[in-house]
């Protein structure tokens, strides 16, 4: 562990991390371990990463500091090395190959730091026929069978957004990947790589399923099963006002208590009657049709039927239970997550807003003792 001031408050306080600037699951998930505590420096390039979002708005960047590095200049890759030389973890998320090209990858960081634990975020993985291939979310679950079980069967699989397979299957495996490896680390001394693919992660989340088709519980087609919009006490039905409620009202005594709160008690036998299963869902939509979202919300308030409203990204922090915990934060004007998971000993917070590219290289280069990245050491008058 490093002993270098670190400005991090958490679990991970003391954690020093080098996060090469991409898109997507690699930022959000340094972003983690930046809400958890670590120091996390974010090497961005000149120009920045080229999406089209204001790095003022982009939080997926609260919590680190940014230097910015020309990895391809000729002193480019010896100073992200110093930062390797000094670090706990790295992370980035390039095509297979291209770190080794640029003079960063794992051998060159062992040799500086045989402790460094080596994380690297990919869609298709290190190795396989389409490892150096390029692509997106969508691409990566569609061929892990989790995307084909998604939406209505008479529809094309829904799409959803970029949470499944970036964050799910690929930010949080990462993340879980380094901190196992960083345990390792500091009991034996020694580092690794960590291959974190989203297709790996993807289909791993889907091992209850792969359990349940083994054993006859689960047929392989959407919308035909307990869990995935098939069952009619598991779904999301329409109100008058055009919203939408969410049931999941499983368990006998959830079912019998929804029943009763939506006013067709007598529907009570169609719960393991797969046959009658169609007629049940016409009846239950029918009757949320015949309310608001709010009305059948105050309806189901403070019950056990498994009942809740389907609430809009603006609408969710407003959410009674949520604004009571504290779900979202505000900070710099922005409305977002706050940190996740809690810890009774080493609380997490939003400490810092979205790091702007190189503004913090001065402290970074004091902090880890690297004065190379200041530019008047590597432009001297």
């Amino acid at each position: 562990m490093t002993t270098a001031r670190t400005p991090g408050h958490g679990p991970l306080s003391g954690v020093r991390v080098v996060e090469l600037a991409g898109v997507g699951p690699g930022p959000f998930a340094a972003m983690l371990l930046a809400d958890l505590g670590a120091d996390v420096v974010r090497v961005d390039r000149p120009g920045g990463p080229g999406l089209a979002i204001d790095p003022a708005c982009d939080v997926t960047n609260r919590n680190k500091r940014s230097v910015v590095v020309d990895l391809k200049a000729p002193d480019g890759p010896e100073q992200v090395l110093g930062l390797a030389a000094r670090a706990d973890i790295l992370v980035e998320g390039y095509r297979p190959g291209v770190a080794e090209r640029l003079g960063v990858g794992p051998g060159p960081c062992h040799a500086r730091n045989p402790r460094l634990v080596y994380g690297r975020m990919t869609g298709w993985g290190q190795e396989g026929p389409l490892a150096r291939r390029a692509g997106h979310d969508i691409a990566y679950i569609a061929p892990t069978g989790t995307l084909g079980m998604i939406g209505r069967p008479d529809e094309p699989p829904a799409v959803p957004a970029n949470l499944l397979g970036d964050y799910a299957g690929g930010s949080l495996y990462l993340v879980v990947g380094v901190l196992a490896a960083l345990h390792h680390a500091r009991a034996t001394g020694t580092g690794q790589v960590v291959d974190a693919a989203i297709v790996d992660g993807t289909a791993h989340l889907s091992t209850m399923i792969h359990g349940m088709l083994a054993a006859g519980g689960w047929q392989d087609r959407r919308g035909a099963n307990l869990l995935d919009g098939g069952c009619p006490y598991y779904g999301t039905y329409e109100t008058a006002d055009g919203r939408y409620m969410a049931v999941g009202a499983l368990e006998p005594q959830f079912y019998a208590e929804f029943l009763a709160l939506l006013g067709v008690e007598d529907r009570a036998a169609a719960r393991k009657d797969v046959a009658r299963w169609g007629e049940l869902r016409e009846e239950v939509a029918a009757r949320f049709k015949s309310r608001t979202r709010d009305e059948w919300t105050a309806v189901f308030d403070g019950t056990d039927a498994c009942v809740a409203p389907v609430l809009s990204l603006r609408e969710a922090p407003h959410h009674p239970h949520l604004a009571a915990r504290g779900t979202f934060t505000d900070h710099g004007g922005i409305t977002q997550p706050a940190p996740a998971p809690r810890f009774s000993a080493t609380p997490t917070s939003v400490r810092t807003g979205p790091a702007r590219p190189g503004a913090d290289t001065a402290d970074v280069a004091r902090d880890w003792d690297i004065p190379g990245l200041l530019p008047s050491s590597r432009n001297p008058q």
